[in-house]
């Protein structure tokens, strides 16, 4: 029975993607929002400053002027003079109507007369005006910028009369009023804007979540269902399928090479049970069959040598297979269990002398020819002695298997090109082109009929110890009648083997 998981893969992936959108939302919202409603303000009261500052030097001189004009004029009054400033030729109206529709703000002048309407005001003379500040700038000869709320006023002071007759008294103050309604309203458009994206977003989001989440948590859950059919069912089991690029598409085609490769790892394990049950059965009933012979001729006291002679030929020959089979088995373990091998200049030549001599013997009672074919110069190669001899030994094996009576095998260590290479070549029956890669897999033999069998081992186990030396073990498709199989090695020369070259002589002076 499945246990429930209280907190699975598809809810953690739905609230991680929400709280990343949410947080994402909630950082832009406090670094845009805050910061803008200020910096529109600013940019307000500049504009404003800005403005009031530029027009100040003109509404200064057209009141000078006037000023100027009243001078040389003493019969005319001030309401004649005020008058001319607002509507005639100074026309100061016309240029704060002007600066109003530019900024968006009220614009009057006032002078020092205390009590009296502003000589010139775009609003109605019933608005209310900032008497603080132009009590402020009237008093203290100078202007400022006032924030209060959503207002803004800038108060500029002019001072007519430099070239006049006027009075101290006579000084002026330019100000204008904004409402920063605007910028507020403003603000709260892009508020509003940013909180409907924020909305459809955070919606996208658990949508896309959701869909991801159902999706990837489908695709992991097949890939669950299909691992535990294989430990129900065995490598057998039908195979996960995931066509997507992407992590989960990789981890579906590495468990499906996972399922192939135990697959064959279980049908290797299947043909080594089968295999072995038979080749063991072969020599165990023949050792059984021949002590049992023995025992009752022992007990019988009647003994034939000859026969007893053929019987215990027959034996050790059963007894060589058993131990060939155990050194086979050995290796394989050891190649498996991934033993690291030692790098080291080899020469091949005293190395083949050596492993031939142990097989002499048996070369002799098959009467086979058993040459090796000195270089003409040391051969080194780069590999573990141990293990180019293991290598040796298996081809050396195989040739004496195939090889017919009074035939010859010959070993022949030599360079070729860039390698170091190892050659044993037979006069048997060959191996068939079809099966000439095939040998080199475990548990496969060749189909050429031969007097000896195997468990298929040897030349596998040969061609992984040569891998693993940085070699390869290879059959050579121009051998010609026979078989000819071929270890290469890096060529590697031992330290010292090349003199180093005297330095050359340093000229004497002449």
């Amino acid at each position: 029975m499945r246990r429930r998981r209280a907190f699975g893969l598809r809810p953690r992936l739905l609230a991680a993607l929400v709280f990343t959108a949410v947080v994402t939302l909630a950082v832009a919202a406090l670094a845009l929002l805050p910061p803008l409603q200020s910096r529109l303000t600013d940019q307000a009261a500049t504009d404003l400053e800005n403005a009031t500052d530029a027009d100040a030097r003109f509404f200064d001189e057209q009141i000078d002027r006037a000023f100027k004009q009243m001078a040389r004029e003493p019969g005319s009054d001030r309401e004649d003079w005020l008058n001319a400033l607002r509507y005639g030729r100074y026309n100061l109206y016309g240029r704060v109507s002007t600066l109003r529709d530019r900024t968006g703000a009220r614009v009057f002048v006032a002078d020092s007369v205390p009590g009296n309407q502003p000589i010139v005001d775009t609003d109605s003379p019933a608005s209310p005006i900032p008497e603080r500040e132009v009590v402020h700038a009237l008093s203290m000869g100078f202007g400022r910028t006032v924030r209060s709320g959503d207002e803004v006023i800038v108060t500029r002071t002019l001072t007519p009369g430099r070239f006049s007759k006027a009075q101290p008294r006579d000084v002026f103050v330019l100000v204008t009023v904004k409402q920063l309604t605007d910028v507020t309203t403003a603000v709260g458009q892009v508020r509003n804007a940013f909180l409907a994206a924020a909305a459809v977003g955070l919606a996208v989001a658990i949508v896309l979540g959701i869909f991801l989440a159902t999706t990837l948590g489908r695709r992991l859950a097949r890939l669950r269902d299909a691992a535990a059919r294989v430990t129900r069912e065995g490598p057998d089991a039908p195979a996960p399928r995931d066509d997507g690029h992407d992590e989960v598409g990789d981890l579906a085609r590495a468990l499906a090479a996972m399922q192939r490769a135990l697959r064959r790892q279980e049908a290797a394990r299947r043909a080594f049970v089968a295999t072995a049950s038979h080749e063991l059965r072969t020599p165990l009933t023949s050792l059984s069959g021949t002590i049992e012979l023995l025992a009752d001729d022992l007990r019988d006291g009647h003994i034939d040598h000859d026969d007893a002679r053929r019987q215990v030929a027959a034996a050790q020959k059963e007894l060589r297979r058993l131990g060939r089979l155990a050194t086979e088995l050995l290796d394989l373990s050891r190649l498996d269990a991934a033993v690291p091998l030692r790098e080291e200049p080899v020469e091949l030549g005293e190395l083949c002398r050596a492993v031939a001599a142990e097989f002499e013997l048996r070369a002799h009672e098959s009467e086979i020819d058993l040459d090796v074919v000195t270089p003409p110069g040391p051969c080194w190669g780069r590999g573990d002695p141990d293990a180019v001899a293991r290598v040796v030994r298996i081809l050396l094996d195989n040739a004496l298997r195939h090889a017919p009576g009074s035939s010859r095998v010959r070993v022949i260590p030599a360079y070729h090109g860039e390698s170091a290479t190892v050659e044993v070549a037979d006069e048997g029956p060959g191996v068939a082109p079809e099966d000439r890669e095939r040998i080199f897999e475990r548990f496969e033999r060749g189909s050429a009929p031969s007097g000896e069998s195997g468990f298929g081992l040897g030349l596998a186990i040969g061609r992984e110890l040569a891998g693993r030396m940085g070699g390869e073990l290879r059959y050579d498709d121009d051998a010609g009648p026979g078989a000819r199989f071929v270890l290469a090695l890096a060529i590697e020369l031992p330290l010292g083997s090349h003199p180093e070259p005297e330095p050359a002589p340093t000229p004497t002076p002449g």
